[in-house]
């Protein structure tokens, strides 16, 4: 079983969501390369940008799921989820930055349809231009123009993307550190608190400890001092036994004179 479906089923199904637009991107980017014509190049690039425009939203939503779980979690298991998430993050970039290149690659095939350093190239286009009337040259350098300028522009939201993308990167990251230095200062005070109350509890150990050995004392001697007590009662004459201090001796025993005035 999937270890995400057993945390939460919205987060594994995200995570295959994910999944499935970076094979795709994969799949497209081998394609692309295949593709000669810049149009059709250009058809397949803003496809592939609008994946990757979905992926981002569905990595903001794993983050999302993953801070509402984060209470429920471990640890470790919090670790995991940030680290996939980094790593999601990272794979995305990579596919970004793919993107730019195929962009200017296409863009500058499109400025050296008239202007290549290839001079088989250059007579191919010079051949074109000979066969077209004025307008068709205008018209035709207008549509290039317009297809630069779009290159252009695309190029400026890639690098608006990348840049966007960068600094959630950096924020994201910013805030897990903060988050982890909290957690370091409490296991710290935490720490602390432990081997206070660990402090605590030899002290009370050891005071309990003389406490029982007064008490055991205090017992020895009230056994004793009723054993003494016993004694001169069953053995009033018994010499050798001392007499308590503050008890009086027992009275003697009266002998009766019968028969005296």
């Amino acid at each position: 079983m999937d270890p995400l479906s057993a945390m939460s089923e919205g987060l594994a199904e995200i995570d295959g969501q994910i999944s499935d637009i970076f094979r795709a991107l994969a799949n497209g980017f081998q394609k692309l390369e295949k593709i000669k014509d810049s149009n059709r190049q250009s058809r397949q690039l803003e496809e592939l940008t609008d994946k990757m425009r979905d992926c981002k939203r569905l990595i903001k939503e794993f983050d999302a799921e993953v801070k509402a779980l984060e209470g429920r979690n471990d640890r470790e298991t919090n670790k995991m989820l940030n680290e996939k998430k980094q790593s999601m993050v990272k794979e995305l970039n990579s596919y970004v930055a793919l993107k730019k290149q195929y962009a200017t690659d296409i863009e500058n095939k499109r400025v050296q349809l008239f202007e290549g350093p290839d001079e088989g190239y250059a007579e191919e286009n010079v051949l074109l231009a000979s066969s077209m009337s004025n307008q068709q040259l205008i018209d035709r350098g207008n549509r290039m123009m317009d297809e630069t300028d779009q290159a252009i522009e695309r190029g400026k939201k890639v690098v608006e993307e990348t840049i966007n993308v960068g600094a959630e990167t950096n924020a994201a990251l910013k805030a897990q550190t903060e988050q982890m230095s909290r957690i370091v200062n409490e296991l710290d005070s935490i720490h602390f608190s432990i081997k206070r109350a660990t402090k605590l509890v030899k002290e009370l150990g050891r005071q309990v400890a003389t406490d029982k050995c007064i008490m055991a004392l205090l017992v020895l001697i009230v056994i004793g001092v009723i054993t003494i007590i016993i004694v001169k009662i069953v053995h009033p004459n018994n010499k050798d036994i001392r007499d308590i201090p503050g008890l009086a001796p027992p009275a003697q025993t009266r002998k009766l004179l019968w028969g005296h005035s």
